[in-house]
């Protein structure tokens, strides 16, 4: 504990990765005890400080919300069904120790993060590069994406705002549909993406996970970031995906 004496801010990111293999019974286990266990301990660690920090700021995700549909969702929306829902629900508890005291709680609802060195789009990449690359299922359900800088600069403007409590929308303001995701990857790659992977597919392949992760969506807008004054870098999706793949055009975007 005496090291967390008098630090500013505290934020707390684990969490072991949804998309890396089915979703077993252990494998839930696990999703479960890297980040709802891990919070629980830290902020409760943080609670039993002398000098505590202004604020605890702890990632979750817009699973938060399950399958929305084209329906916009914004942090006033109830929680979703099914386990991803569930998962963020307990995961967003989970800093329990801290209500009532002078330490500020922000849960970051981070949608799908755009960096090349990681995460879905970094999975990606190699399957478009090769001309396989097509939309999911209908190509219908949403995306809700976020430049990695504007990840990054979210978590700095918790920190730094103090009205902002309770759950925060780490997501650009335009989200777009799996087809135009996929388009919009395509035209960046300078490669066609004209085979699409059915549904039936998808979840054969990757069952529960496919079905929640690639599947379903939901149109989710950042309403809090942007009434706090959060000013994103990032807005529209080929910016971004050009920004991070360093194709940018002749005269910069």
């Amino acid at each position: 504990l005496e090291r967390l004496e008098g630090v500013d801010a505290v934020v707390h990111l684990s969490g072991k990765s949804l998309s890396s293999g089915r979703w077993t019974e252990e494998r839930k286990r696990i999703f479960y005890e890297s980040r709802v266990d891990t919070a629980r301990t830290l902020s409760l660690a943080v609670s039993k400080l002398r000098r505590r920090p202004s604020v605890f700021v702890s990632a979750s995700a817009i699973g938060f919300y399950g399958n929305r549909g084209d329906q916009p969702v914004d942090e006033t929306a109830t929680v979703g069904r099914g386990f991803l829902p569930k998962l963020c629900d307990a995961w967003e508890k989970a800093p329990a120790p801290l209500r009532g005291t002078s330490t500020r709680v922000v849960n970051l609802r981070f949608g799908l993060v755009l960096s090349p060195r990681g995460g879905a789009l970094g999975t990606m990449i190699l399957p478009f590069k090769m001309g396989i690359g097509g939309r999911l299922g209908s190509g219908r359900q949403y995306v809700s994406w976020v430049d990695l800088d504007d990840a990054v600069g979210m978590v700095l403007h918790a920190i730094r705002t103090p009205t902002l409590r309770g759950p925060l929308n780490v997501t650009a303001p335009m989200p777009v549909t799996n087809a135009t995701f996929t388009s919009t990857l395509g035209r960046v790659l300078g490669r066609p993406t004209i085979i699409p992977m059915p549904s039936l597919a998808v979840r054969a392949l990757l069952g529960e996970m496919g079905d929640a992760l690639l599947l379903q969506g939901a149109r989710v807008e950042p309403r809090k970031a942007l009434e706090t004054g959060y000013t994103f870098r990032f807005s529209a999706l080929e910016d971004s995906l050009r920004y991070q793949l360093g194709r940018e055009e002749a005269g910069g975007r």
